[in-house]
């Protein structure tokens, strides 16, 4: 594909690692979820769940900022007003999604009183008072949002799929040609 056409590298680096975050972020959480509260694999696994919604939540401005710089890529082939209109609002909710999922995860493990630990290197501060009617609130909130943000990246996946191999459009190379 022609590079007028496609996203830099930097765009594609920061989309391919955050799916890569949050996909894993998922299925942690789901599979942690179903374990034991108190069983040391939960702790474990929930302690990786929680460095990766970390780790989103501050690659996040830092890809934000990069996609006002550089911009969007030109089409070759422009897609129809609405397919436009629902991939900018799919795009939308990811960006709102991949805020407040993390950052409602923070607070719920704050709130709680849960170590806030970045991959057992150092810890996050705790920026609310301990709170378990809160905490429990926002766990709830938390995996609601969880739920809600796989549905939108299989959504956006799909959506990807589907350019690809009934449209035959560029779509998705825009995102795969060679980094």
């Amino acid at each position: 594909m022609n590079e007028a056409y496609a996203y830099d590298r930097g765009a594609k680096a920061f989309h391919w690692t955050m799916a890569a975050i949050i996909i894993v972020a998922i299925g942690i959480g789901l599979y942690a979820a179903d374990l034991p509260q108190g069983a040391p694999d939960r702790r474990f696994l929930l302690a990786i769940h929680k460095s990766l919604g970390m780790t989103a939540l501050l690659l996040l401005p830092l890809r934000f900022v990069w996609r006002m710089a550089k911009g969007e890529p030109s089409w070759r082939h422009p897609l129809p007003p609405l397919a436009h209109a629902a991939a900018k609002a799919g795009h939308m909710a990811l960006y709102a999604l991949m805020l407040v999922t993390p950052a409602t995860g923070y607070a719920t493990s704050a709130a709680g009183g849960y170590p806030l630990d970045w991959f057992g290197l150092f810890s996050f501060p705790r920026l609310m008072a301990e709170n378990k009617a809160l905490s429990k609130s926002l766990g709830s909130v938390h995996e609601y949002l969880g739920w809600t943000i796989a549905i939108v990246v299989a959504g956006h996946a799909g959506a990807a799929l589907w350019h690809q191999f009934f449209k035959k459009d560029e779509t998705l190379g825009r995102m795969t040609s060679s980094m």
